[in-house]
Protein backbone atom coordinates (compact mmCIF):
# COMPACT_ATOMS: atom_id res chain seq x y z
CA UNK A 1 0.00 0.00 0.00
CA UNK A 2 1.30 3.33 -1.54
CA UNK A 3 1.78 6.11 1.84
CA UNK A 4 2.15 9.22 -0.11
CA UNK A 5 1.39 12.91 1.25
CA UNK A 6 -0.29 13.79 -2.27
CA UNK A 7 -3.18 11.48 -2.32
CA UNK A 8 -5.36 13.39 0.41
CA UNK A 9 -5.68 16.51 -1.29
CA UNK A 10 -8.83 17.14 -2.74
CA UNK A 11 -7.97 17.17 -6.24
CA UNK A 12 -9.69 19.17 -9.09
CA UNK A 13 -9.54 18.11 -12.74
CA UNK A 14 -7.72 20.13 -14.95
CA UNK A 15 -10.79 20.10 -17.33
CA UNK A 16 -12.64 23.04 -15.58
CA UNK A 17 -9.71 26.02 -15.51
CA UNK A 18 -11.84 28.26 -16.94
CA UNK A 19 -11.54 31.96 -15.17
CA UNK A 20 -8.03 30.89 -13.60
CA UNK A 21 -5.90 34.04 -12.46
CA UNK A 22 -2.26 33.76 -12.00
CA UNK A 23 0.52 35.31 -9.96
CA UNK A 24 4.36 35.10 -10.00
CA UNK A 25 5.47 34.69 -6.51
CA UNK A 26 9.55 33.87 -7.17
CA UNK A 27 11.86 34.37 -10.43
CA UNK A 28 15.14 32.80 -10.20
CA UNK A 29 18.08 33.48 -12.34
CA UNK A 30 20.25 30.82 -12.59
CA UNK A 31 23.60 30.93 -14.87
CA UNK A 32 25.84 27.81 -15.65
CA UNK A 33 28.95 28.73 -16.41
CA UNK A 34 30.51 26.75 -19.53
CA UNK A 35 34.14 27.27 -21.96
CA UNK A 36 31.21 29.91 -23.99
CA UNK A 37 30.69 31.97 -21.17
CA UNK A 38 27.50 32.02 -18.86
CA UNK A 39 24.59 30.47 -19.50
CA UNK A 40 21.35 31.67 -17.70
CA UNK A 41 18.11 30.06 -16.93
CA UNK A 42 15.51 30.73 -15.30
CA UNK A 43 12.93 29.14 -12.86
CA UNK A 44 9.35 30.47 -11.86
CA UNK A 45 7.20 29.73 -9.20
CA UNK A 46 3.91 30.72 -9.86
CA UNK A 47 0.45 30.22 -8.04
CA UNK A 48 -2.94 30.07 -9.89
CA UNK A 49 -6.97 30.17 -8.65
CA UNK A 50 -10.18 31.09 -9.57
CA UNK A 51 -10.87 33.18 -6.21
CA UNK A 52 -13.65 30.69 -5.08
CA UNK A 53 -12.00 27.96 -3.55
CA UNK A 54 -9.66 26.10 -6.23
CA UNK A 55 -5.61 26.95 -6.15
CA UNK A 56 -2.70 25.15 -7.16
CA UNK A 57 1.25 25.73 -7.59
CA UNK A 58 3.32 25.18 -10.53
CA UNK A 59 6.98 25.39 -11.03
CA UNK A 60 8.15 25.97 -14.18
CA UNK A 61 12.05 26.36 -15.76
CA UNK A 62 13.22 27.78 -19.43
CA UNK A 63 15.48 29.74 -20.60
CA UNK A 64 13.30 32.24 -22.03
CA UNK A 65 11.57 34.06 -19.42
CA UNK A 66 7.88 33.77 -20.51
CA UNK A 67 8.22 30.15 -21.45
CA UNK A 68 9.22 29.29 -18.10
CA UNK A 69 6.27 31.06 -16.38
CA UNK A 70 4.20 29.59 -19.03
CA UNK A 71 5.14 26.29 -17.53
CA UNK A 72 4.55 27.11 -14.49
CA UNK A 73 1.25 28.07 -15.06
CA UNK A 74 0.61 24.97 -16.57
CA UNK A 75 2.04 23.10 -14.10
CA UNK A 76 -0.07 24.79 -11.37
CA UNK A 77 -3.23 24.15 -13.34
CA UNK A 78 -2.64 20.46 -13.11
CA UNK A 79 -2.01 20.82 -9.26
CA UNK A 80 -5.49 22.71 -7.95
CA UNK A 81 -6.94 21.73 -4.94
CA UNK A 82 -10.12 22.59 -3.48
CA UNK A 83 -10.43 24.63 -0.45
CA UNK A 84 -13.69 24.92 2.00
CA UNK A 85 -14.57 28.84 2.52
CA UNK A 86 -17.07 30.24 4.73
CA UNK A 87 -18.02 33.69 4.53
CA UNK A 88 -14.70 34.95 2.92
CA UNK A 89 -12.63 33.27 5.66
CA UNK A 90 -11.38 29.76 6.47
CA UNK A 91 -13.85 27.70 9.23
CA UNK A 92 -11.09 26.82 11.05
CA UNK A 93 -7.20 26.73 12.71
CA UNK A 94 -4.90 24.96 11.23
CA UNK A 95 -0.94 23.92 10.88
CA UNK A 96 0.76 23.26 7.63
CA UNK A 97 4.23 21.94 6.84
CA UNK A 98 6.29 21.42 3.93
CA UNK A 99 10.15 20.64 4.32
CA UNK A 100 11.28 23.32 6.84
CA UNK A 101 8.13 25.50 5.93
CA UNK A 102 5.91 25.69 8.99
CA UNK A 103 2.52 27.83 8.56
CA UNK A 104 -0.49 28.85 10.68
CA UNK A 105 -3.88 29.86 9.58
CA UNK A 106 -6.57 31.39 11.58
CA UNK A 107 -10.15 31.98 10.62
CA UNK A 108 -10.41 36.26 11.09
CA UNK A 109 -13.99 38.20 11.61
CA UNK A 110 -15.18 39.93 8.44
CA UNK A 111 -13.28 43.32 7.55
CA UNK A 112 -9.43 42.13 8.68
CA UNK A 113 -8.78 41.44 5.75
CA UNK A 114 -5.58 38.85 4.42
CA UNK A 115 -2.61 39.72 7.28
CA UNK A 116 0.36 37.50 5.63
CA UNK A 117 3.07 37.65 4.41
CA UNK A 118 4.51 37.67 0.74
CA UNK A 119 4.15 33.55 -0.70
CA UNK A 120 0.99 33.33 1.58
CA UNK A 121 -0.43 36.11 1.02
CA UNK A 122 -0.23 35.27 -2.83
CA UNK A 123 -2.13 31.88 -1.83
CA UNK A 124 -4.70 32.77 0.55
CA UNK A 125 -5.48 35.79 -2.22
CA UNK A 126 -5.76 33.24 -5.10
CA UNK A 127 -7.90 31.55 -3.02
CA UNK A 128 -11.04 33.75 -2.08
CA UNK A 129 -9.84 34.19 1.10
CA UNK A 130 -10.82 37.28 2.36
CA UNK A 131 -10.22 37.32 5.79
CA UNK A 132 -7.65 35.63 7.44
CA UNK A 133 -5.04 35.34 10.10
CA UNK A 134 -1.39 33.73 8.99
CA UNK A 135 2.01 33.49 10.75
CA UNK A 136 4.60 31.26 8.66
CA UNK A 137 7.23 30.02 10.77
CA UNK A 138 10.32 27.99 9.73
CA UNK A 139 11.63 28.13 6.36
CA UNK A 140 11.31 32.11 4.28
CA UNK A 141 12.01 29.82 1.27
CA UNK A 142 8.83 30.74 -1.53
CA UNK A 143 9.00 27.56 -2.70
CA UNK A 144 8.60 25.64 0.88
CA UNK A 145 6.17 28.75 2.31
CA UNK A 146 4.04 27.76 -0.87
CA UNK A 147 3.98 24.49 -0.27
CA UNK A 148 3.26 24.53 3.37
CA UNK A 149 0.40 27.01 2.83
CA UNK A 150 -1.14 24.69 0.47
CA UNK A 151 -0.90 21.15 2.50
CA UNK A 152 -2.57 23.42 5.54
CA UNK A 153 -5.26 24.50 3.20
CA UNK A 154 -5.94 20.93 1.94
CA UNK A 155 -6.73 20.31 5.32
CA UNK A 156 -9.06 22.00 6.06
CA UNK A 157 -12.72 20.44 6.96
CA UNK A 158 -16.33 22.07 6.63
CA UNK A 159 -19.29 21.50 9.00
CA UNK A 160 -20.87 19.45 6.47
CA UNK A 161 -17.82 17.04 5.56
CA UNK A 162 -17.60 16.08 9.66
CA UNK A 163 -20.92 15.75 10.22
CA UNK A 164 -21.30 13.25 7.31
CA UNK A 165 -17.61 11.59 8.30
CA UNK A 166 -19.26 11.30 11.54
CA UNK A 167 -22.54 9.90 10.81
CA UNK A 168 -24.61 12.55 12.72
CA UNK A 169 -26.67 15.34 11.82
CA UNK A 170 -25.73 18.68 11.91
CA UNK A 171 -27.27 20.06 14.67
CA UNK A 172 -25.97 17.20 16.66
CA UNK A 173 -22.55 17.86 15.78
CA UNK A 174 -23.02 21.75 16.82
CA UNK A 175 -24.44 20.67 20.86
CA UNK A 176 -22.63 20.77 23.58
Amino acid sequence: MRDNKRDNKKRVKAADVSEIKEKLVNLNRVAKVTKGGRTFSFAALVVVGDGKGRVGQGLGKARDVQECIAKAVDDAKKNLVTVPLNKGTIPHEQLGKYGAGKVLIKPAADGTGVIAGGAMRAVLEMAGVQNVLAKSQGSSNPHNVVKATLDALSKLRDAKSVARERGISMNKLFEG
